[in-house]
């Protein structure tokens, strides 16, 4: 079990006062450098002196990736010089937005996984394989491989895909945790299967797991999860995080929740109307960026619906922690009367063996209304695979998606078009 820092169990009101000094101290950072904010204090005439508790907060508009998106250049906070390190979002919803880093933001990312990986029982015993893109302005590449330099682990830094070179990378190097999309681990147990390889005769323990839902929001593993840990005895550790943030919520091995780390960020839950919601009620993730120096970020709604625990966890930190996400409120889908979100339709595809892989897309029709497409990868090609799919979709959905088969690299192309760091398996094409 990892070692837990102080700010893990002190008392909320302890916690609380660190967070509102720290919150004083980026209004005054917020008031002096940055455009953006300078902007909006005055236009709603925001007295920062007066913002002193947390709950005052309210009094401030909340901050949008259209805010982002149009003006990016205005959250700058120091010149250009200063600027180490560019990332960018990956434009799921929209275009991408770039985030500009200084030496002292890329120490705090180092600090944030290291304390992630420490979150996740890493320590400098451990060797992890990581099974992702490091390059592309992707932040989280840089985040994960400096945050394991700090906890003095070893790493591999393999890149994502190619199952057979992952594995024989395994048996060489003998990682004894890898950092990977869970799809993709589901592909690298596909491919032991085939080629006779034991995985649970080889050197990894446990998966830092990226990019998509392992659990329900109770926290049980949902299908993909289930599938994973059924064939392969390893720990799954879920993450939450985006670029914008510049922090991550990651589970311990209770896997309850991704744990907060208040000394990095403010989060707050919003209901439609910009109000808190109470514990295990579904609100958008608002976070407000602590000892960030390059584009700090005050009340920025990431989009995400998430809901929070807020009791201490079982292993010792006090910290609230945040539910899986139930899906983003862009991608919200109104199909013939059912509203849907992506993870419950990923959680539905990947629960059938006649399905290898899928994209969904969703698009408007001639009257504006959502139409979705799935594009699946079929375990065989017959009519009975057909038809054991398309009954089973209108059972569980109770509508009829419009589906449309591929091959395997024809699969691979779409999950990777236009040099996407990460396979693509929504697509927003609504007006």
């Amino acid at each position: 079990m990892a070692i837990l820092k102080e700010i893990d169990h002190k008392d909320k009101d302890k916690t609380t006062a660190m967070q509102e000094q720290k919150l004083q101290e980026l209004l005054l950072y917020l008031s002096l450098y940055s455009p953006f904010y300078k902007e909006l204090f005055t236009k709603h005439s925001i007295n920062i002196a007066g913002i002193k508790k947390l709950a005052d907060l309210a009094l401030i508009p909340t901050t949008s990736k259209d805010d982002l998106q149009q003006r990016n250049d205005d959250f700058l906070c120091v010149p250009a010089e200063n600027v180490v390190e560019y990332t960018s979002t990956s434009g799921t919803l929209g275009s991408p937005v770039t985030i500009a880093l200084t030496g002292n933001d890329l120490d705090r990312l180092a600090f944030n996984e290291y304390n992630s990986f420490s979150c996740a029982d890493g320590s400098g015993n451990d060797i992890y394989q990581l099974m992702l893109t490091l390059d592309r302005q992707f932040m989280a590449g840089i985040a994960y491989y400096t945050g394991i330099r700090k906890l003095g682990a070893g790493i591999i830094r393999l890149g994502p895909g190619v199952p057979s070179l992952q594995w024989e990378t395994i048996r060489r190097l003998k990682p004894t945790a890898i950092v990977a999309v869970p799809s993709f681990i589901l592909k690298l147990i596909q491919f032991a299967k085939e080629a006779g390889i034991n995985i649970n005769d080889t050197s990894v323990k446990k998966a830092i797991c990226i990019g998509e839902n392992i659990r329900n929001t109770d926290f049980s593993l949902n299908i993909l999860g289930k599938k994973i840990t059924e064939a392969w005895n390893i720990q799954l550790y879920s993450t939450y995080a985006s670029t914008e943030m510049q922090t991550a919520f990651t589970e311990c091995s209770e896997g309850r929740g991704g744990h907060h780390q208040p000394e990095l960020v403010i989060v707050e839950l919003l209901d439609e109307d910009d109000r808190p919601v109470g514990p295990n009620t579904p609100g958008e993730v608002t976070i407000t960026t602590l000892g960030v120096e390059g584009m700090p970020l005050l009340r920025y709604k990431t989009g995400d619906i998430c809901m929070y625990d807020d009791e201490p966890c079982a292993c010792g930190r006090t910290s609230l922690r945040l539910s899986p996400v139930m899906g983003r409120k862009k991608q919200m889908i109104k199909f013939k009367g059912t509203t849907l979100y992506p993870p419950a339709l990923f959680d539905l595809l990947n629960e059938r063996d006649e399905i290898l892989d899928f994209v969904i897309e969703v698009y408007s029709n001639e009257i504006g209304l959502d139409q979705v497409l799935l594009y699946l990868l079929p375990a065989e090609e017959s009519e009975e695979c057909d038809h054991r799919i398309r009954a089973y979709l209108q059972a569980r959905l109770r509508v009829s998606p419009h589906i449309k088969y591929l091959t395997a690299e024809e699969m691979q192309k779409k999950q990777f078009a236009e040099d996407s760091r990460k396979p693509v398996k929504f697509i927003d094409r609504r007006v």
